[in-house]
């Protein structure tokens, strides 16, 4: 999962914008994107930009089932791998377009300085924040590692507040240390030790946890580079690099065993189930790239702050494919805490911003 949160957007004149609207609709050149003047909304671009967020929400929810069916037949590592080179298939298109569109106002290329943070932020997002997720999957349950991803929401709002200097009030606050008292609900609510015949376990909803403090980085380091470069182009090449550093990490020992002398096992191909590899394909192409880009195009025609509580939709429906499909079962600790994670959150995305705020931050997923 991936935001950026904050804006340097100075505050500006609605006069201003809507002069700088004319002179772009008679250059032929208008945003095509919610217009906001006078109070008048473009209603039917508002419903799209919804849809979208909410299509997104949904296939993110279905993240964690489908990395499940996919985990029966190979390991953590060639489940991840495959399904970004799945993703990577998707998003190198958008990178080709990106490097040879021009966006006003944006750099064209990356500098070197860029490139390492890029390349740092790729490392994040994509195999240590990925092999942390799914390793905690494969010692938990679906449905507690989706609550736990309930907290997102929580942890964006708090880095806006340190980072950002968005101010937390009251309400915010009790809705932080709510959705904290609910992590520890699910966390606690399951087996010291290791999974039990598929069961929650202590170690893996941890690593769930840490995942997601690691994509919190992710998302701060990327925000830097969206402030200069456009955020599909930041996306893709982000998606690329971290797919090329896990296949370097994933394959590096198999390719140099012959070297080596040691006995690694080769990724799984051909006894691959057709279940699987229709799996990691809806991981990678759906769940991971389509969502991007609809989140992405979403954000940027409806407030972020509505928009947000789509973000929501996926530890509902994440933890409601554990326990239908795959007949998990929810404890009374993990019932209560998913349901503050889950307050905390809504509370958090669907109230708006303070007076005072100039700005709607927005929030931009990868």
């Amino acid at each position: 999962m991936r935001a950026v949160l904050g804006s340097d957007t100075a505050p500006t004149c609605v006069c201003d914008i809507k002069k700088e609207m004319e002179i772009q609709l008679k250059a032929g050149r208008g945003p095509r994107r919610q217009v906001l003047v006078d109070g008048v909304v473009d209603r039917r671009i508002a419903f799209l930009g919804y849809a979208a967020c909410a299509m997104a929400g949904c296939l993110w929810g279905t993240g964690f089932y489908f990395g499940r069916l996919a985990l029966n037949e190979m390991s953590v590592e060639h489940m991840v791998l495959y399904r970004f080179l799945f993703a990577s298939l998707a998003m190198l298109p958008v990178a080709l377009v990106s490097r040879g569109g021009r966006n006003r106002g944006r750099q064209a290329h990356l500098t070197g300085g860029e490139v390492r943070l890029l390349l740092i932020s790729a490392a994040l997002g994509v195999p240590i924040q990925f092999l942390l997720q799914f390793h905690g999957l494969a010692r938990t349950t679906v449905s507690h590692a989706s609550l736990m991803v309930g907290a997102m929401p929580v942890l964006l709002a708090t880095a806006a507040a340190i980072f950002a200097g968005e101010r937390l009030d009251r309400l915010g606050w009790l809705a932080l240390y709510g959705s904290t008292l609910g992590a520890a609900l699910i966390v606690l609510g399951g087996n010291r030790g290791t999974a039990v015949q598929g069961g929650p376990s202590l170690v893996g909803d941890l690593m769930v946890v840490a995942s997601l403090v690691t994509a919190l980085a992710w998302i701060l380091l990327s925000k830097k580079l969206m402030m200069t470069h456009s955020p599909l182009a930041v996306t893709a090449y982000t998606i690329l690099s971290g797919t090329a550093m896990l296949a370097v990490l994933v394959l590096g020992p198999w390719l140099l065993s012959p070297f080596t002398h040691q006995s690694v096992q080769p990724p799984p191909f051909a006894h691959v189930s057709a279940t699987a590899w229709v799996a990691l394909a809806i991981s990678g192409l759906l769940c991971t790239a389509t969502t991007t880009l609809l989140w992405n195009w979403g954000i940027h025609h409806v407030p972020a702050s509505r928009a947000g509580v789509f973000l929501n939709i996926e530890p509902a429906l994440g933890s409601w494919l554990g326990v239908r499909l795959l007949g998990e079962h929810l404890g009374p600790y993990a019932w209560v805490g998913g349901g503050l994670i889950l307050a905390a959150a809504v509370t958090l995305t669907t109230r708006g911003h303070q007076a005072g705020s100039a700005t709607e931050p927005p929030i931009i997923l990868e």
